[in-house]
């Protein structure tokens, strides 16, 4: 792929326009008690003591107004300007919602340990899986247990400290962010003709259980924040021992 880097000048103005591909760096609080959620900052994470090992902390990239994001944040960015330090605060209702009391349920532990495979790993707000309903486990005592359906942060007041490190303009490079941003992999090659584009798959990729529903979506995705027309998805399988030198034989 080749273009210009897109990051802007410290202290250039930028307008957010929906479909904007932006380099986001963000710490994400709980607003009332100040506890650390989430960063894409290593220090940050070290500073709080919830870094984790082998995780590559790296900013979000999102498109400004693709409604990923919930809407209190996804406002926040629209308005906010590159390269310069933001705070913001979101209600409930702009975030997860508040806490619906019918999506708590109290049952027999007997029913819970027959949805659990290692009741060891059992903890409050562990994540469980309820005939096919996804909640967490919010109190357990002799013979009950609660479990929550709603988000974890539900009802959470939320606090975002962010900056938006680039804004990309290049348009090969918006596509390769997308990609990478919606995927989890690198390493792709992206060739434009006209409105066209064609993406060479990494091969990491091509051993993703998931990698046919990633396609159908990025598609979508390509089409709503870039504007393409055909796109084409190629794969190269290369042969076994590719990348071995002669002598290693």
């Amino acid at each position: 792929m080749n273009g210009r880097s897109a990051g802007l000048p410290l202290g250039e103005e930028y307008i957010m326009e929906d479909g904007t591909i932006v380099h986001v760096d963000y710490d994400l609080y709980n607003a009332e008690t100040g506890d650390l959620i989430e960063t894409t900052r290593e220090e940050v994470a070290k500073e709080h003591e919830k870094h984790q090992e082998g995780r590559t902390y790296s900013p979000l990239v999102c498109a400004v107004g693709a409604g990923t994001l919930i809407a209190g944040f996804e406002d926040a960015l629209s308005e906010a300007k590159a390269n310069k330090d933001t705070t913001v605060e979101i209600s409930a209702e702009d975030a997860y919602g508040e806490k619906d009391p019918t999506q708590i349920e109290t049952i027999s532990i007997d029913k819970l340990l027959k949805h659990v495979r290692d009741p060891q790993s059992l903890y409050l707000g562990a994540p469980v899986n309820i005939s096919g309903r996804q909640g967490y486990l919010a109190y357990l005592s002799a013979g009950r247990a609660r479990i929550d359906y709603n988000h974890p942060m539900a009802g959470m007041k939320l606090k975002y400290d962010f900056k938006i490190v680039k804004v990309i303009e290049d348009r090969e490079e918006k596509i390769a962010a997308l990609l990478e941003s919606n995927t989890g992999h690198t390493d792709f090659v992206v060739e434009m003709d006209g409105d066209d584009v064609s993406i060479t798959i990494p091969q990491t990729m091509l051993f993703d259980t998931n990698a046919a529903l990633m396609k159908f979506r990025l598609v979508t995705t390509l089409r709503d924040s870039v504007e393409v027309n055909k796109v084409t998805f190629m794969e190269v399988h290369e042969p076994r021992g590719f990348g071995a030198s002669d002598e290693e034989e």
